[in-house]
C-alpha cells in the first residue's frame, strides 16, 4: 500500500493512489481533547464496525497542495486558509476543531518526511488528505465521544490527464442537485461527495466529462461545476471582466477560487461576484460576451470549459479553445505557487529549504 519510491520519474503520476510512506495521526476525548499525535508508516485501519462516522457521516476532509520550487525549496500553498475551512467543516457536523497550529504541524512533519517522493516535473505536487472522522463504536443518533484525525499525502499529475490545458465539455444538471440553502454545500463533508456521483455518471454517458450544479430552489443559477468553482470571463464595456457567483453558503468557499480573485485584480482584470443563469450564459456566449469559462479547484488548479450540453440546447464557449485570460491565470497561479512570482503575502509556507 505505501510507495516505496525516493524519487520518481517524470511520468504522469494520475491522480488520487500514488501514495506516500507516511501518514500522521492524532485522537481527541473529551478528557485529553487532541493529543497523540505521531507520525508513522502509511498503514491499513482497524476499525469497529459500529464506528460512528460509517454510519451517519461524521467526516469532514481538505485538500491542499505542496510543490516543489524552481529553487529546490518545497513549499504548502496556503495552508492556514485549509486548516481554518477545517475548522468551519467540524463545527457544521458538530465534531471537535483541530487547532490551526496543529494543523499545520502535521502538514510540516509529513512534508518534510514524504517531499523526496516529488519529482522537479513542474506539473506534479504533492496532494495533501487531512481526515477527520467519528470513531466511537455506538450507534445511537448522536455526535460520537471519540474522533480521529489523519494526513495522508499521494504525488499528483493532471486531473483530466496529461493536457492540464485540454477545454473539458459539461453537462447542466437538471434532476439532481448538490446543495441546499441551509445544508452543507460549504463545508467538505464525505456526506456531499457520494451523492454527487449519479448526477456525474449521467454526464459520462452524456459524453461530457463533468457536471454543472444549478441552484435546488430555481434551477435557474449557476453555482459549481463537480467539486469546482467557476469563473466566466466577460467582455464589458470596461474591459475584460471576470466574474464568479457568489458564496451563498450552498457553494465550497474554494483556496483557489479565492487566490484567483487576488491574483486576477493585481493583474489589473475587473473581478466580481455575481449570480449568472444558464440562459444568460448562453446568451452571453452567443453574443461574444462571455468569451471564457474556467472551473477551479486544488486538484485541477484552472481547467478550461469548451463546450456545455443542456436539455434546452448546446453551445460553445468562445471557440472551445483555451481563452488567453484562462491561459494568463493559469501560469500566474503556477508560478506563484512555486516561487517564479512573488507571493502576494505568506502565500507559500515553506517546509523543505532551498537548495541552490
Amino acid at each position: 500500500m505505501t510507495n516505496t519510491l525516493a524519487r520518481p520519474s517524470t511520468a504522469g503520476p494520475g491522480h488520487g493512489d500514488a501514495f506516500t510512506a507516511h501518514m500522521v495521526s492524532a485522537t481527541w476525548t473529551p478528557e485529553l481533547g487532541w493529543h497523540g499525535r505521531e507520525v508513522g508508516p502509511l498503514t491499513p485501519l482497524t476499525l469497529h464496525p459500529a464506528m460512528l462516522g460509517l454510519h451517519y457521516a461524521q467526516v469532514v476532509f481538505e485538500g491542499l497542495k505542496a510543490h516543489r520550487g524552481v529553487d529546490g525549496s518545497v513549499s504548502v500553498f496556503r495552508p492556514d486558509r485549509n486548516a481554518l475551512r477545517f475548522q468551519a467543516s467540524a463545527r457544521r457536523l458538530a465534531m471537535p476543531e483541530l487547532p490551526v497550529d496543529d494543523f499545520l504541524a502535521a502538514v510540516d512533519e509529513l512534508v518534510a518526511l514524504d517531499h523526496g517522493a516529488l519529482s522537479d516535473d513542474p506539473s506534479h505536487s504533492l496532494y495533501l488528505r487531512p481526515l477527520m472522522f467519528a470513531t466511537e463504536p455506538n450507534l445511537m443518533l448522536r455526535p460520537s465521544a471519540e474522533y480521529r484525525f489523519l494526513l495522508m499525502a499521494f504525488v499528483a499529475g493532471g486531473f483530466f490527464g496529461d493536457d492540464a490545458l485540454a477545454p473539458v465539455s459539461v453537462l447542466i444538471s437538471r434532476e439532481h442537485s448538490r446543495a441546499v440553502a441551509g445544508g452543507t454545500g460549504d463545508v467538505k463533508c464525505a456526506a456531499n461527495y457520494g451523492p454527487s456521483f449519479v448526477a456525474q455518471r449521467a454526464a459520462a454517458e452524456a459524453g461530457c466529462q463533468q457536471v454543472v450544479w444549478l441552484d435546488a430552489a430555481e434551477r435557474r443559477w449557476v453555482e459549481e461545476m463537480g467539486g469546482m468553482n467557476l469563473f466566466f470571463v466577460r467582455q464589458g464595456p470596461a474591459g475584460t471582466e471576470l466574474v464568479t457567483p457568489g458564496l451563498t453558503g450552498t457553494l465550497l468557499p474554494g483556496v483557489t477560487r479565492d487566490s484567483l480573485l487576488t491574483l486576477a485584480a493585481r493583474t489589473g482584470y475587473a473581478v466580481s461576484e455575481e449570480r449568472i443563469s444558464v440562459q444568460q450564459w448562453r446568451r452571453e456566449c452567443a453574443e461574444g460576451r462571455i468569451t471564457e469559462v474556467f472551473a477551479c479547484g486544488t486538484a485541477a488548479v484552472v481547467t478550461p470549459v469548451g463546450t456545455v450540453r443542456d436539455r434546452d440546447g448546446d453551445w460553445t464557449v468562445g471557440d472551445g479553445t483555451p481563452g488567453p485570460v484562462t491561459r494568463l491565470l493559469r501560469g500566474l497561479l503556477l508560478d506563484t505557487q512555486r516561487g517564479a512570482a512573488p507571493d502576494p503575502g505568506g502565500w507559500r509556507r515553506v517546509v523543505v529549504a532551498p537548495t541552490r
